[in-house]
């Protein structure tokens, strides 16, 4: 018997026919599991960022799944016996069109109108669109594929950036070293590269200072990604404007200087968190569960 634990009971009603010889159970890594020795495969809930050290009271663990793109939280602390999969393909709707949003509330003064609205002041202000903005998109995984997609409907001038220089879907994709040459022509750049030791403090004050005045910049990606110190410095010069969906430190404390520096827009690390998020887990999960079942690999192996 596969013993199988999804974090809620209503995530295990939901799961739909089991195959032969699985058992889902509800478990959401809080607390002790109930029959440690019996569980065989973990979904990790949304947004759990900590705590990991009670998978390693499963002896027969071997398959964790995390719902999240990124990994860097969860990979040092998962049990070594244990196959882990990300959740690549989950986020990639809901963090695109969170990407597209904040480029959209920032550019057209949306956080502003706002604010105006609740002292009862009417102004109206010539604002940039995001059409014929050239855009630079740093990072063209999973959900840069998505955030590029939609770019090309608001008819921007797209560029995109990764890790590697390839071409791939039709785009000519540069590689991180063309950055230095790219970013003085870019007035908005998003950025959704994953975190790692190559991508950990890549925008940092040369970064900044490089971008022409009033860019901005929107980063879905990871805090990290940023040098939170230098774009401070910036946004408190009024030179360029940012919105962040993530930050470093995160959650951001109380007293940040984030919390008070101009030209910014920021919301609580959202990008994957919506309605289209269980549905989407769980669709992965039935496969992976399937795969397990019959002894094949399951999908977005990340570890072995």
């Amino acid at each position: 018997m596969l013993t199988v634990t999804l974090p809620t009971v209503e995530q295990c009603e939901q799961f739909g026919p089991v195959p032969e010889g699985v058992r889902l159970v509800a478990w959401d890594v809080t607390t002790d599991a109930a029959s440690p020795a019996d569980i065989d495969a973990v979904l990790v809930p949304p947004y759990f960022f900590s705590g990991f050290e009670l998978l390693h009271k499963l002896p027969n663990l071997r398959f964790v799944q995390l719902p999240s793109a990124g990994v860097e939280h969860a990979l040092p602390h998962l049990p070594a016996q244990a196959v882990v999969a990300n959740g690549r393909g989950i986020h990639d709707d809901e963090t695109a069109e969170l990407a597209i949003g904040l480029a959209l509330a920032s550019l057209r003064g949306i956080d502003d109108a706002v604010r105006d609205r609740e002292v009862q002041r009417w102004e109206s202000v010539l604002r940039p669109s995001l059409a014929d903005r050239k855009v630079l998109l740093v990072g063209f995984g999973s959900i840069g594929h998505e955030i590029a997609a939609r770019l090309e409907t608001f008819k921007v001038d797209l560029t995109v950036v990764a890790r590697t220089a390839r071409s791939e879907d039709g785009r000519d994709v540069h590689g991180f070293d063309g950055l230095p040459a790219l970013l003085p022509s870019a007035e908005v750049v998003i950025l959704i590269v994953p975190l790692t030791d190559e991508t950990r403090g890549l925008v940092d004050a040369a970064f900044l200072a490089a971008l022409p005045d009033g860019a901005l910049l929107v980063n879905v990606a990871r805090g990290g990604v940023v040098d939170t110190d230098a774009l401070v410095a910036e946004l408190s010069s009024g030179r360029i404007s940012a919105a962040l969906d993530v930050t470093d430190p995160e959650p951001l404390p109380a007293g940040h200087p984030l919390w008070s520096v101009p030209n910014l827009i920021l919301t609580p690390h959202v990008g994957g968190f919506t309605t289209a998020t269980d549905p989407r887990v769980l669709a992965l999960m039935r496969r992976q569960v399937a795969a397990l079942a019959n002894g094949e690999e399951p999908e977005n192996l990340v570890a072995r």
